[in-house]
């Protein structure tokens, strides 16, 4: 057996552990979660995936581990973004929040299933046609500069989404929650409650935030060297789905302090423009940079960006920012 293999299996051991003690243990229906509980719940996935970067470091050793510890925070910080949407989704279709754990349950589950599609297309292409980096590398570029620029009141709306109008335009809608149901009976014919859109809404939504993300891992993680692509493989499936599995906690820990987060955006769009710029110019910082030296460097910009942005978010924060939700029984 493979050390990619023993790996994939360690993998998908936790994965089921851990889903099994989430719906089991931690996702009880109809219950509301409070912020110790969510504090709780995000230090066991962010401690899970942390264990797991031990794990790499010791079965596969050091480049792939920092690789995917770098992947793994690019990822991370990109859902704080993720949860102002998800936000901006809950408030417009009026979820009740006893139905809150549940719906981002399963929007997450599918979110996962639509990336775990998503990057084993985009894997495929990368390595039968390497040019395509330099297409992300552009389009990353092109991302972080619109995001860096991005007027405050261009605010995403979900009912006027193209989304919800491809919802409403095939499946017959209620404008209510159908009492924590998702598919109703009413007058006779199958009709979708708020929460099924607001479910496949989720999942949509982080699956057009994945084009953005998968793009900048796969400019992390080094797809072109030949012999490692299975590992190149490995380390972008498990840092994508460890971050989006923690989305729900940080969705519940983070959904009263998001406002403060406001220069949050422009760190990441520096990150992206950083591996957007690798990418291009990648032939020529091969001839002068080593591979591992590669690594340590954009976990360093990752780290510095992201953490930086955060600081400066708090201490600093912008004239007309929104006031925080206040919510005692969260």
């Amino acid at each position: 057996m493979t050390r990619d293999q023993i790996t994939y299996i360690v993998f998908g051991t936790i994965l089921i552990a851990s889903l099994v003690a989430d719906l089991g243990l931690l996702s009880k229906k109809n219950q509301k979660v409070t912020i110790r509980q969510a504090l709780y719940q995000t230090f066991f996935w962010v401690g899970l995936a942390l264990a797991f970067f031990v794990f790499m470091w010791i079965e596969n050793g050091q480049k792939p581990a920092l690789e995917y510890l770098s992947a793994y925070l690019m990822e991370w910080s990109l859902s704080i973004d993720n949860i102002f949407v998800f936000i901006l989704i809950f408030s417009a279709f009026a979820v009740k929040e006893k139905h809150y754990g549940r719906v981002l349950l399963i929007g997450i589950m599918m979110a996962i299933l639509f990336r775990v599609i998503f990057i084993t297309v985009g894997v495929v292409l990368v390595e039968k046609f390497h040019w395509i980096l330099y297409v992300f590398g552009v389009f990353l570029v092109y991302t972080g500069y619109k995001m860096f620029t991005a007027n405050e009141d261009e605010e995403f709306k979900p009912q006027d989404s193209k989304i919800y109008r491809f919802i409403k335009r095939f499946l017959p809608l209620v404008p209510h929650d159908g009492d924590g149901k998702y598919r109703i009976i009413e007058n006779g014919r199958p009709a979708y409650t708020t929460l099924f859109v607001v479910v496949i809404m989720l999942a949509a939504v982080d699956l057009v935030f994945a084009l953005d993300s998968i793009p900048a891992v796969m400019g992390i993680v080094d797809t072109k060297t030949p012999g490692y692509e299975p590992m190149a493989r490995l380390v972008i499936y498990t840092s994508n789905i460890f971050a989006v599995l923690g989305l729900r906690s940080l969705f519940f820990l983070l959904r009263g302090a998001v406002s403060k987060f406001d220069y949050l955006q422009q760190g990441i769009a520096i990150v992206l423009v950083f591996i957007g710029v690798k990418m291009l110019a990648e032939h020529w910082i091969n001839q002068w940079i080593d591979k591992q030296v590669q690594v340590f460097i954009s976990l360093g910009v990752i780290l510095t960006c992201i953490s930086g942005s955060i600081f400066y978010s708090i201490f600093m924060q912008k004239k007309g920012s929104p006031p925080d939700i206040e919510d005692n029984s969260i």
